[in-house]
């Protein structure tokens, strides 16, 4: 059983909607494509974004039927809220559920496609000297949305796009279906840097410009994020061949 929740705004795009499930496989120009997969598609004037999330396991499949929102009603959701609250993400068109035998077994998400040229990975291959502006601009838009009680848990740097134009920066997040919307203090901010990429002293100016914004204490809030940030990267490295998040050297 289809369930598909589609924005009044974009009801034009019904038909496309309904439709998706039968030809996402064959059709659509690949963005990303591994646990879930992305793709774009054109769709009369509009260029949309779609998210097809990966099956989940048996008692998942059950979860997300019975007691918890898929991640897909997630991603819509949350983004309407955070398009209420002024942060930049994909306006959200539709979310689509496929429901077999009481289990959730196929999702996806659809978005109005944004183009945003910049992705902050790149941090974890330049020094921060060339850089200051984006990683200043970065901190003060993490300092806003966290001033507007927005808590992006997977706030990593695939997660955040950015343009700049002229001497601005915009910053856009995506893959925003995990978030909390609560009063962030001081803890939960430094906890909110544990994902991000880039050397220690990128990860210090940051946190200090951030803090700054924020009227926190530097010296400590800087502290807290670099507990946080050494937590996050030495669990995930034994995890995963040791990877780190900056160049060898820079610890």
């Amino acid at each position: 059983m289809l369930k598909i929740v589609i924005n009044p705004e974009y009801s034009h795009l019904k038909t496309f909607v309904e439709a998706l499930p039968s030809f996402f496989e064959d059709e659509g120009e690949i963005v990303y494509k591994e646990r879930n997969e992305i793709k774009t598609f054109d769709v009369g004037e509009e260029k949309v974004i779609v998210k097809s999330f990966k099956i989940p396991h048996f008692f998942n499949g059950i979860i997300y039927s019975c007691l918890r929102p898929s991640k897909a009603e997630r991603s819509y959701k949350y983004a309407l809220r955070l398009i209420e609250r002024k942060v930049n993400t994909s306006i959200p068109v539709a979310y689509i559920e496929d429901h077999q035998a009481g289990m959730l077994t196929s999702s996806f998400y659809v978005a109005i496609y944004q183009k945003y040229p910049g992705i902050l990975r790149e941090l974890r291959y330049t020094p921060l000297e060339g850089q200051e502006d984006l990683v200043t601009a970065f901190a003060r838009f993490t300092a806003e949305i966290h001033n507007k009680e927005v808590l992006p848990l997977d706030y990593s740097p695939g997660n955040i796009l950015y343009k700049k134009t002229g001497n601005d920066y915009t910053f856009c997040l995506i893959d925003i279906n995990r978030m909390r919307f609560v009063p962030v203090d001081m803890e939960l901010g430094a906890y909110g840097f544990r994902r991000l990429w880039g050397n220690e002293e990128t990860i210090s100016y940051m946190s200090r410009e951030y803090a700054r914004v924020r009227n926190f204490d530097k010296d400590k809030f800087e502290r807290l994020v670099h507990k946080y940030h050494r937590i996050f990267w030495d669990k995930y490295s034994r995890h995963h061949g040791g990877f780190q998040p900056y160049e060898s050297g820079d610890r």
